[in-house]
């Protein structure tokens, strides 16, 4: 839906755009709406209170305005039963746990449930069951594809550089800078850093990204970027990126960790190589909860006839040896095929639970149906922002693309100069959650699957009289 259609909307009704009640009819005409009660959504008064117990005499409090997905999503109603399951799977079964399935229970025995976790996760980023793996954290499954896909020749012999953006997020950028000195390269030469022409609006247009790969295309050994950056919130365009690279050869790979779960990303169709993503965001699987990994199917196959198996290199684990014979300790590494294979260590159950619990909801419903409303969502966010920026000149910008098809679900308003932590505390005691990035920009994510029409228009409402205060005070 563009930004037309929904004025069209509110013109042909006889609701305005910027009431409540236009807001709430939105949220009547949602098919996604009943998703939200699968959802805690925290009070006001619990962000509030100094103690996690609620005094028996607290009574009910007022939701707050969550809009903070894109740094970390809102536990799941049934993550507690499916967490409880495997605690008592663990206290009543203890190691043969592992192997033993229940007929009661929402998980598989232990040593499943990786796999049922893959299963639950691959519709998602639009792969085949085989190319996923749920495993690790984000920064460390960079490393570890990295060790594989990342071969560089030597210095001015061939492919040896990196291509990333010079605004990465942080780890990635380490991540990538110690791959490099860790073939005795040297970063400021490696690093091939893609930078936007306007420092104010800090978007890479896709034919920027392109022509650079032109550029540098013979000495370029990899590509790393994000499907959807931190900041900006500007979604890449992964299908015609990797398409452009494998022309020239080049193997590229994908950060999901703001894609994933918000955006309708197609990886297999798209044929990307690898990708990695954590499930603490849009998945709401928990604070540093068990990421996920996308291995495209030719580089998962094993061929094990002869006396040594032949696959692509990569690190190796016990957890990604063949799961037939992985409990005869052979010391023979035999990977599984596909993305299971690039698995190293047994991972925590417990965490996977939570993995699980959400992973559920997820394929409940599509990644199709939640895309489209989450441009509704932004369409109306962006509709109401423009028209408080007229209301207050020169107090806020967007830095976000305005092409709906170039953005996920995160908006990101900067505001002017002085601003920021007054109306973060505004913002914050009247019950609106959003995060900041210095010095100067706010990050606003309604999340499809729990946000409502009504978030959106309350966080607006009050945003206007966050600014008031804000540059009222600046101006004292």
């Amino acid at each position: 839906m563009s930004t037309e259609d929904v004025k069209q909307d509110s013109t042909n009704g006889t609701l305005g755009p910027f009431s409540k009640d236009y807001a709430s009819s939105l949220d009547a005409a949602d098919s996604l709406a009943h998703f939200r009660s699968n959802f805690y959504i925290p009070t006001v008064t619990d962000l509030k209170r100094p103690t996690l117990a609620t005094p028996p005499d607290e009574g009910t409090a007022q939701p707050c305005t969550y809009l903070c997905g894109n740094s970390l999503g809102l536990q799941p109603v049934r993550t507690a039963e499916v967490v409880n399951a495997f605690l008592t799977q663990w206290r009543t079964k203890a190691v043969t746990g592992h192997f033993v399935d229940h007929t009661d229970s929402p998980l598989p025995p232990f040593v499943d449930i990786d796999d049922h976790a893959a299963k639950l996760m691959a519709p998602l980023v639009g792969a085949l069951e085989a190319e996923v793996a749920v495993m690790g954290s984000l920064t460390a499954n960079l490393h570890f594809l990295m060790s594989s896909f990342y071969r560089p020749s030597r210095k001015g012999e061939g492919r040896w550089k990196i291509l990333l953006e010079g605004k990465a997020f942080p780890s990635d950028h380490y991540a990538v800078e110690s791959q490099i000195v860790h073939h005795g390269l040297d970063p400021a030469e490696a690093m091939v850093l893609l930078e936007p022409t306007d420092p104010r609006y800090p978007i890479l247009p896709t034919e920027q990204i392109l022509e650079t790969i032109n550029q540098h295309a013979s000495e370029l050994a990899l590509i790393l970027l994000p499907g959807v950056q931190f900041y900006t919130g500007q979604y890449f365009d992964i299908q015609r990126i990797t398409s452009h690279a494998h022309s020239h050869g080049i193997l590229i790979g994908w950060d999901l960790a703001h894609a994933v779960g918000n955006v309708d990303v197609r990886l297999h169709d798209w044929d990307v190589d690898f990708a990695a993503w954590c499930s603490y965001k849009y998945l709401n699987s928990g604070p540093g909860a068990m990421a996920g990994i996308f291995v495209n199917e030719k580089y998962g196959k094993v061929d094990a006839e002869g006396s040594t198996p032949k696959f692509w290199p990569r690190l190796s684990g016990w957890w990604g040896d063949d799961k037939s014979t992985r409990f005869q300790m052979t010391n023979k590494f035999v990977p599984r095929p596909g993305a299971k294979g690039y698995q190293l260590s047994n991972p925590s159950a417990l965490d996977l639970a939570a993995v699980v619990a959400s992973l559920q909801i997820f394929n409940e419903t599509s990644m199709a149906d939640l895309r489209q409303k989450s441009l509704r969502l932004t369409t109306y966010l962006e509709q109401l922002l423009d028209a408080l920026a007229l209301k207050k000149p020169g107090l806020f910008d967007m830095v976000t693309p305005r092409d709906p098809s170039e953005r996920g679900a995160q908006l990101s308003i900067r505001l002017a100069p002085g601003l920021l932590d007054s109306v973060l505390e505004n913002l914050e005691h009247a019950g609106i959650i959003v995060d900041e990035r210095k010095p100067d920009v706010i990050r606003v994510a309604p999340a499809p699957l729990y946000n409502s029409f009504l978030d959106v228009f309350r966080f607006c409402h009050v945003l206007e009289a966050a600014l008031d205060k804000s540059s009222a005070a600046s101006k004292s």
